[in-house]
């Protein structure tokens, strides 16, 4: 990947790979770190989703491939 991706721009990716994936609407994303470089790696966050108007706590480490989130897993906080 030739452009360096922001912070920002790697929490939308996330956002998006979430509600595509899951459902899941973002209610706040903070980055505990990241790792990703070149668009590989794992950016590792805390946030609050909504499903159904119910709203829960998660850290969840997102992994980049070629600028693209490939898989997440994810543990209740």
């Amino acid at each position: 990947m030739s452009a360096v991706m922001t912070e920002e721009e790697m929490k939308e990716k996330a956002i998006v790979y979430l509600q595509v994936q899951y459902g899941e609407d973002t209610v706040s994303m903070d980055v505990r770190s990241n790792g990703v470089e070149d668009g590989d790696g794992v950016l590792h966050v805390d946030c609050t989703v909504s499903v159904g108007g119910s709203e829960s706590d998660w850290t969840k480490w997102f992994t980049f491939k070629g600028g693209e989130v490939v898989s997440m897993r994810w543990q209740m906080r």
